[in-house]
């Protein structure tokens, strides 16, 4: 997103462009897949007086602007990439730490079989599955 459709968007809301604001954003379209502190590490090699508060903050009214999302991959802090990206599901090895992404499609069977004998709607976009990589399986360094 651009820093002129971002200003945009904030003064539709009633808020203004703010140095925080854009710097945010950009750690999250630049590392892809992070969580707050990684963010927050990123916007400290730029702006070394953004407390990690600030970064929260910011990166729940993103969210809420529908800019980025989040997802569990961890027991940790939630992970937030750029909304705009495909859907897609994380799988998450839990020897390395690799994340991968599949299509949603995948899961389409499971999420239409949840819907039509439970009423329940999957949020593809926030789902994670845990297990071991292909590489970590079989004993190959990284």
């Amino acid at each position: 997103m651009s820093e002129s459709s971002l200003a945009e968007l904030l003064r539709s809301r009633g808020l203004r462009l703010t140095a925080q604001r854009q710097l945010v954003l950009q750690a999250v379209l630049e590392l892809g897949h992070a969580t707050p502190e990684q963010v927050h590490s990123a916007v400290r090699e730029v702006a070394a007086g953004v407390n990690i508060t600030t970064i929260y903050r910011t990166l729940e009214l993103l969210e809420r602007l529908g800019l980025v999302t989040h997802t569990h991959l961890s027991h940790g802090s939630p992970t937030y990439h750029a909304a705009g990206e495909h859907q897609h599901v994380h799988l998450v090895c839990r020897e390395c730490g690799a994340i991968d992404e599949i299509d949603p499609e995948l899961l389409r069977p499971l999420a239409d079989q949840l819907a039509g004998q439970r009423g329940f709607q999957v949020d593809i976009g926030h789902v994670a599955l845990f297990g071991v990589c292909g590489q970590c399986e079989n004993g190959e360094e990284k």
